[in-house]
């Protein structure tokens, strides 16, 4: 059967909504009942990143050599991110919340998300999860990572400031937070998410608006920001690129053109 221009190998109704693989030209995607791609892989490189706001979260790798032990991820899809990481930074733990038992089945299933003891999976909200776990986990994870959407949008339990105040509190001095927002900066969701993480953050934030896509991507830095001179961030660009084959110039070049007001704060020019 044809759907969304390519064939559709796999389809589940859950709780919450519909499930759907679709096969095209050697592209594997994932659809949450409607025509965006909540994840992709290639059948012929399964470990690529194929999608260039997936590509986009990996760019906090310019300002932490050193990931650290501890990750948090909301949201699954697919589990392109979670393969990186584990492939990437063998030491680390990543602890994943995903808000539908289907999605983590047809990630193993279908996108070849491995079994592996550095990993482990908790179906529930991610917005509430973190909520709860402000106290008992507090400054445990280096790097926290939101990419949490439904099939309307931006997960409801995610969109407060309360939200966003406890996910620092579980951030190390060192840790940054990346989120993937939706809906483009004249959007009023984007804008007030945006508003929040500021907040938050005391404005050590940068944006990574994702070309031609309405995806920008939020790095929240903690307490302690980063000390790079902009000479180190290219030198480290062109390596991440060079080791992962991934845009890293082109990210660092577009974090500098889009936060004229913050780069500077942040990064010794």
């Amino acid at each position: 059967m044809n759907k969304y221009g390519g064939q559709l190998v796999y389809q589940i109704h859950d709780d919450d909504g519909t499930i759907e693989i679709i096969d095209d030209a050697g592209l594997r995607s994932l659809h949450f009942g409607s025509l965006p791609k909540q994840s992709s892989m290639s059948l012929h490189e399964p470990d690529k990143l194929v999608l260039e706001y997936v590509r986009s979260m990996t760019s906090w790798q310019l300002f932490k050599p050193d990931l650290g032990n501890h990750v948090l991820l909301l949201g699954l899809g697919g589990g392109s991110i979670s393969k990186f990481l584990l492939q990437q930074f063998p030491e680390c733990r990543l602890k994943v919340i995903e808000c539908r038992r289907s999605v983590v089945k047809i990630a193993r299933s279908h996108f070849g998300l491995p079994l592996d003891p550095r990993i482990k999976i908790l179906i529930g909200d991610g917005g509430l999860y973190v909520r709860k776990a402000k106290e008992s986990e507090r400054g445990y994870y280096d790097l926290i990572m939101l990419d949490a959407f439904d099939h309307e949008g931006v997960a409801p339990t995610i969109c407060s400031e309360i939200f966003f105040q406890a996910a620092k509190s579980l951030l190390t001095k060192e840790g940054i937070l990346v989120a993937n927002l939706w809906g483009g900066a004249g959007n009023m969701q984007f804008q007030q998410l945006a508003r929040w993480l500021g907040q938050c953050f005391n404005w050590n934030i940068l944006l990574l608006p994702v070309p031609d896509r309405s995806n920008i991507i939020v790095l929240a830095f903690n307490a302690r920001s980063p000390s790079f001179s902009l000479e180190q961030l290219r030198n480290r660009a062109n390596q991440l690129e060079d080791q992962l084959q991934i845009e890293f110039p082109r990210f660092l070049k577009d974090l500098k053109k889009h936060n004229a007001s913050t780069f500077n704060k942040l990064i010794s020019t």
